[in-house]
C-alpha cells in the first residue's frame, strides 16, 4: 500500500551552519520532520513539514501518564552516496510490540518504511562521512487527547526525525550494580522502549555517576543476581572463548537489534553464542580467575561500548586492556562497514533509499 504523504520544503537548508567535524550527540536536528496524526481510529494528516516545535495542551495525556513509546536507528551512506537503511522492517515490529504493551495504535509497518524512505531521501545531505558518525532517526509516538483520567487515549502523533550524530562514547565504560534499583520486573514495560523506563533510569544513573561510573548495570528484581543490562544497552560477556548474552525470553530486557546483529554475525563467524541467564557472581569468578576475556555493551547509539572495569558490593573489578579484545573490535568494524555498504551485505540487511527531493 502507498501512502498520500504531503511534503512541504523548507525555504532553505540549515546545513551551512553545521560544523559535521564536530557533532555533539543528539543536540543538531536535520530539516524536516515526519508527522502523523491517529484519530477516529486510523492514522491520518500525514506529512513531512520543516523541522518544527509541537503545540500542546496542557493536559495532553502524554504529560500525565507516560504514554509513549521510541525507536533509534541509523542511517549511513555507501562509497557512492547512497543512503542506507540496516533493518528498518525490525525497528516497525519493535515500535508496535511496544505499542501493543502500552495500549497504543499499531503503526501500519508499510507506512512507517515509506515515512522513512521520503524523509531520509528529502534530508539525505545530513548524513555525516565521519567513522563514527550517522544520521541518528527518530521515531516516536506520543498520546495526544487533552484529557486528566487514566485511561488509554483515543488519538496519537506518530513522529520521524532525524539528527547527525558522532560517537555516543568517546572511551570505555566503568559500570556498578546499585541494589536499591531496579529497571524491570516481570510481568512490566522492559522489553518495550517506553519512555518511562528511561526516566526511571535517571535517578540510578546520576548516583552511579556520583560514585564515579559512567552507567548502572542493572541486576534481576526477585533475587537481585542475575545480570539484565547497562544504562540502556544490552551487555555480551565473553569467558573462555564463549560468548554470552542475558536471555530476553522473560521480557525483562529490551529485544536489541544490535544485539540480535551481533549475534547472528558472531554465529556465522563460528563462534558459540550462549543466550541465557547470567549471574554476577558468575562473571565475577571469571574475572577472577582470569576467563573474562571481554565485556560490552551493545547498542544502537554506541554500537560497541568496551566495559572498562564493574563494580560489585564494595569491590571493582577490571577488564582486559580494550586493545587486546579482538572479537568486539572486529564485530563494530564488521556491523558499521554493512551500514556504510563498504563490503558486501550477504545477510540482506541493507536498505537502500533513493534521494527525492533537493533543498537549496
Amino acid at each position: 500500500m502507498t501512502y498520500n504523504i504531503d511534503v512541504n520544503l523548507v525555504n532553505t537548508s540549515r546545513l551551512s551552519e553545521i560544523d559535521f567535524d564536530n557533532i555533539p550527540f543528539g543536540r543538531v536536528f536535520s530539516d524536516h520532520i515526519f508527522i502523523a496524526d491517529y484519530y477516529d481510529g486510523a492514522w491520518r494528516d500525514l506529512r513531512i513539514a520543516p523541522y518544527q516545535p509541537l503545540s500542546l495542551n496542557p493536559a495532553t495525556a502524554v504529560l500525565h501518564y507516560s504514554q509513549t513509546i521510541f525507536e533509534g536507528m541509523k542511517v549511513m551512506a555507501n562509497p557512492e552516496g547512497t543512503p542506507l537503511l540496516f533493518r528498518p522492517e525490525m525497528h516497525a515490529k519493535r515500535l508496535n510490540r511496544s505499542a501493543q504493551r502500552m495500549a497504543m495504535p499499531d503503526v501500519p509497518e508499510e507506512l512507517f518504511m515509506q515515512a522513512l524512505y521520503e524523509l531520509i531521501g528529502i534530508d539525505h545531505k545530513w548524513i555525516p562521512s565521519g567513522a563514527e558518525s550517522a544520521l541518528y532517526v527518530r521515531p516516536v509516538m506520543v498520546a495526544n487527547d487533552p484529557y486528566i483520567g487514566v485511561r488509554p487515549a483515543e488519538t496519537y502523533k506518530f513522529i520521524i526525525f532525524t539528527a547527525p550524530v558522532g560517537a555516543y562514547y568517546s572511551k570505555p565504560v566503568k559500570l556498578t550494580t546499585l541494589d536499591k534499583y531496579v529497571r524491570a520486573v516481570k510481568g512490566g514495560t522492559g522489553f518495550a522502549k517506553a519512555g518511562g523506563n528511561y526516566a526511571a533510569s535517571l535517578l540510578p544513573q546520576r548516583e552511579a555517576q556520583e560514585m564515579g561510573f559512567d552507567q548502572v548495570m542493572w541486576l534481576d528484581s526477585e533475587e537481585k543476581k542475575y545480570i539484565h543490562e547497562c544504562g540502556t544497552m544490552n551487555l555480551f560477556f565473553i569467558i573462555d572463548g564463549k560468548v554470552i548474552t542475558p536471555s530476553t525470553e522473560e521480557g525483562t530486557i529490551l529485544e536489541g537489534i544490535t544485539r540480535e546483529r551481533f549475534i547472528h554475525i558472531l554465529r556465522d563467524s563460528g563462534y558459540t553464542v550462549e543466550e541465557r541467564p547470567i549471574t554476577i557472581q558468575e562473571v565475577i569468578a571469571a574475572s577472577e580467575n582470569g576467563t573474562l576475556q571481554d565485556m560490552f555493551g551493545a547498542g544502537t547509539a554506541a554500537v560497541v561500548a568496551s566495559v572498562e572495569l564493574f563494580h560489585h558490593h564494595g569491590t571493582t573489578y577490571k577488564l582486559p586492556p580494550v586493545e587486546e579484545r579482538l572479537i568486539s573490535k572486529q564485530l563494530k568494524l564488521d556491523l558499521n562497514n554493512l551500514r556504510s555498504g563498504k563490503v558486501t551485505d550477504k545477510f540482506g540487511w541493507t536498505h537502500p533509499l533513493k534521494v527525492l527531493q533537493e533543498v537549496i
